[in-house]
């Protein structure tokens, strides 16, 4: 090869870089009440999210790039970031909580917005129906709310002469109420006195804990929000030091060391809303894609929370579990 030639072939190939980095990706934002660095995010849901976007065929950095924007359980936060994601002209937002997803939906009505949550998308006033979602939003949902009663149920398996139980809500989550009234229908129907505590704080749950110690609470109900997701180990270490047997709504508490969890797969909720991301990025409408719902849910027992907590779980309880930490 002529030393000429050589030198323009090795400048084009340095030039291909330069032209690729300078191509213009498009940008998804990643609104979340949670913490970058809480155990769900980055042991399950993120990874989820970007499983599912790479079965879009998108890889974060290779052919898009992400906005995150972290409300680290300030809720009131979301609306300001959602008008900044907006504000940014991003081709899609992600959003991964019902206050989320109804924060992204009153910022725009025209931006995409694609959801995975844990409550009924229709009566958050999300979507128009599951199937036809209407406008600008559209996404998957794991329905927790569908799983209170299975929970209560659960514990008082677990815990059958703890006739006091107790429960821990967030009160700025939309799917509080509800959440609630669930609890309460369970509870009376189980013969079970129920104490609710309210915690949007740490200091809060620290407050609850004692209402449920000086209530002689025998067995604790958390709800499942991202505030309490990213402070799994006080809550499961809080459980463990007053005795309390509590059922958890994600297996990163039990992983933490709690003694129970039970509820949909928020992972593969992720997963399938993060399809979907991809998809709107590649043109198709949010309204044209109906809400999908994750099906798949899981029992995880931890043996050792059982032992410290001088409890033995029943075996039709074990039989049923996906999963047992001994």
């Amino acid at each position: 090869m002529k030393r000429r030639e050589f030198i323009t072939l090795l400048g084009s190939a340095a030039a291909l870089p330069m032209a690729a980095h300078g191509q213009q990706l498009p940008v998804l934002g990643y609104l979340s009440s949670s913490t970058p660095t809480s155990g769900i995010n980055t042991v399950y849901t993120l990874p989820a999210f970007r499983r599912g976007l790479k079965e879009a065929g998108y890889i974060e950095d290779q052919n898009l790039t992400v906005e995150y924007r972290w409300a680290g359980g300030q809720y009131d936060r979301l609306p300001a970031l959602a008008a900044d994601l907006v504000g940014r002209k991003v081709a899609v937002i992600f959003t991964t909580s019902n206050a989320a997803a109804q924060a992204a939906k009153a910022a725009t009505e025209t931006t995409p917005i694609v959801f995975a949550i844990g409550g009924d998308p229709v009566s958050l006033g999300l979507v128009a129906s599951m199937k036809e979602p209407g406008g600008n939003v559209t996404g998957s949902s794991f329905l927790s709310t569908a799983s209170q009663a299975i929970n209560l149920q659960m514990l008082h398996e677990a815990v059958p002469n703890a006739s006091i139980a107790g429960a821990l809500i967030n009160p700025a989550n939309p799917n509080a109420e509800p959440n609630k009234r669930e609890m309460r229908d369970a509870a009376r129907t189980l013969g079970l006195e129920l104490q609710i505590q309210n915690a949007r704080t740490v200091g809060e749950i620290d407050v609850a804990f004692a209402s449920f110690v000086q209530s002689h609470v025998g067995a604790l109900l958390i709800d499942g929000d991202p505030f309490f997701s990213d402070r799994v180990g006080q809550i499961a270490a809080l459980t463990l030091r007053h005795a309390i047997p509590a059922i958890y709504p994600t297996r990163d508490f039990v992983d933490a060391g709690g003694l129970m969890a039970y509820g949909a797969s928020n992972t593969e909720a992720y997963r399938l809303a993060a399809v979907y991301a991809g998809r709107v990025l590649k043109g198709e409408k949010p309204a044209n894609l109906p809400v999908q719902q994750a099906t798949r849910v899981e029992l995880i027992l931890n043996l050792n929370a059982a032992k410290v907590l001088g409890i033995t779980l029943p075996l039709g309880l074990l039989a049923r579990a996906d999963e047992v930490i001994e």
